[in-house]
């Protein structure tokens, strides 16, 4: 049981958990009652500090108010995770030393986090360590990571391994249980389907970058690959959170591989239901035919029922042997799930991709496979003419999205259905990937939206560039870092996903955690 100071605390100022701050990734903090409108502007809004850790924060991080540390009272925590194989916790309002810090790290014992140019993939580097947003459940006090490690044997070869491990959210010990390697193996086929064949999960191909998800009693981890290297498959694993033992296997192609889901880093999706939803990319489709299982390019709807791991439905475009040909991944975004609507389609979810098509699905009734149109969509919206990457932001009626070289826009939901033109745009433009926007709001009062201008894929030096912008009016820009290295939130990595937490903002970099948040205390009273 949780301390009822922990308890209590939370009701005012919610704990965030999970990447996109819930589990239908809906990128929306409606808790934020400090930063508005008003406050936020380079006389009042700035950077106050910064959280030095040791390696490439690309998990977004998560916050847990007045937790009980050992020997160190209650604190307000950030959760932070690094490529280099570490979580840290620290104090979520000081410029201190961390609470704890946990390196799954043993170079002296040969062990090390995966290097980029082991995995011929410079997509994350120089290491390759923790990716994916953990996922934290304050029931049993217990944070959940998926590390990657390098090893060298006894013969002096490197082993690649991966490991789920829980941690004690108080001071980072390990559960009992933890951790536990990942392995996993399905039956597929080759010629044909005429031979039967052995399909194990490769720990150095398989890259997990969408956000863990903790489901009814359940963690869920996605793999997609590390720049379509090898022979990779998409995989969807479940465990038991309290145990750790494993409790379903997915593999989303098992017969032709590939179709990995990787999202841009956004997580799995689950509905109240606790059906679980996912978005592959590139790969080859026959779920259509008779006997075909191989979802490429497709949303995918999966349930978890007596140890089996399988699909209740799913929607795939009409066009998808073409997005798989063009390598327009559909699954560049996550899956993006709509509270209850009014209407025949009461529960309904947006996805989109590469090819800047967004769109609207019922949940209920997804649609499957429709030759020649899409019309087994709700609805279809061509709303960029480049790439979708990381997932929407919806809140408050209203869903928010920026495509790579193009402006934030905004969509209005009314029903069942999108707006057909955006009601707002802002007027800066972002390039490759654009930027994956949060919501802060104090209830449907005093909405911005967050973005962050991150690295394209081939670049190797950005400076990193916080935005925010007037939820009601996104042309209205209120706050920028550009061209002020005081307020810089340092190096960018790829697909940063600010935290927005009880008046503060979290911004991951290179080597540092970036905090802003009110210059002048007696600001956040107004």
């Amino acid at each position: 049981m949780l301390p009822f100071l922990l308890a209590a605390s939370a009701a005012a100022q919610p704990a965030i958990t999970t990447a996109q701050y819930d589990n239908y990734r809906t990128g929306a903090n409606l808790h934020e009652t400090l930063l508005t409108p008003r406050n936020v502007n380079s006389a009042h809004f700035g950077k106050l500090f910064a959280m030095p850790v040791d390696g490439d924060v690309f998990a977004q991080p998560l916050y847990v108010p007045r937790l009980e540390i050992p020997g160190k009272g209650l604190h307000d925590v950030v959760f932070l995770a690094t490529e280099r194989d570490s979580v840290y916790a620290f104090d979520a309002a000081t410029p201190s030393v961390p609470l704890w810090h946990v390196s799954f790290l043993r170079p002296a014992a040969g062990v090390n986090a995966v290097s980029w140019s082991a995995v011929h993939c410079s997509f994350i580097g120089p290491d390759i360590g923790i990716t994916p947003t953990p996922v934290i459940d304050l029931s049993s006090r217990t944070i959940y990571v998926i590390v990657r490690t390098m090893e060298r044997s006894p013969e002096g070869q490197d082993l690649f391994f991966q490991r789920l491990h829980a941690l004690d959210l108080g001071n980072g010990a390990e559960k009992p249980g933890s951790p536990v390697v990942i392995r996993a193996s399905v039956t597929g086929s080759a010629f044909f389907g005429l031979i039967g064949r052995e399909v194990r999960f490769n720990a150095a191909l398989e890259n997990p970058r969408a956000a863990l998800l903790l489901s009814n009693g359940t963690v869920y981890i996605a793999w997609g690959s590390s720049c379509d290297v090898g022979s990779y498959y998409g995989w969807v694993l479940a465990y038991d959170a309290r145990t750790l033992k494993q409790t379903g296997v997915f593999n989303t192609a098992p017969d032709a591989g590939e179709s990995g889901i990787w999202q841009s880093d956004a997580g799995l999706a689950a509905d109240a239901e606790g059906n679980v939803y996912g978005v592959t990319g590139n790969g080859k489709f026959t779920a259509s035919s008779a006997g075909g299982r191989d979802f490429g390019d497709s949303v995918l709807k999966l349930g978890l029922q007596n140890g089996t791991l399988a699909v209740r439905d799913y929607f795939t475009p009409f066009n998808e042997s073409s997005l798989n040909r063009k390598d327009d991944d559909f699954g560049s975004c996550g899956p993006v799930l709509l509270p209850d609507q009014p209407g025949p389609h009461p529960h309904l979810m947006v996805a989109a991709g590469k090819a800047g098509v967004l769109y609207l699905i019922d949940r209920d009734r997804m649609g499957k496979f429709h030759a020649g149109s899409d019309s087994h969509a709700l609805q279809t919206l061509n709303v960029a003419s480049a790439p979708i990457y990381g997932a929407p932001a919806y809140g408050n009626g209203h869903l928010y999205l920026f495509a790579t070289d193009d402006v934030l826009k905004d969509y209005p939901i009314a029903g069942d259905r999108l707006a057909p033109a955006p009601a707002h745009r802002g007027s800066y433009k972002f390039k490759n990937p654009g930027a994956i926007p949060v919501l802060s709001a104090n209830g449907s009062k005093d909405g911005m939206v967050w973005v962050v201008l991150t690295k394209g894929y081939w670049e190797k030096t950005v400076s990193a560039n916080l935005q925010a912008y007037d939820a009601e009016d996104v042309s209205r820009l209120l706050y920028t870092t550009e061209h002020d290295p005081h307020n810089s939130p340092g190096t960018a990595v790829r697909f940063t996903m600010p935290t927005v937490a009880n008046g503060r903002v979290y911004v991951g970099s290179r080597d540092a955690v970036y905090v802003y948040g009110l210059l002048d205390s007696k600001e956040a009273k107004h």
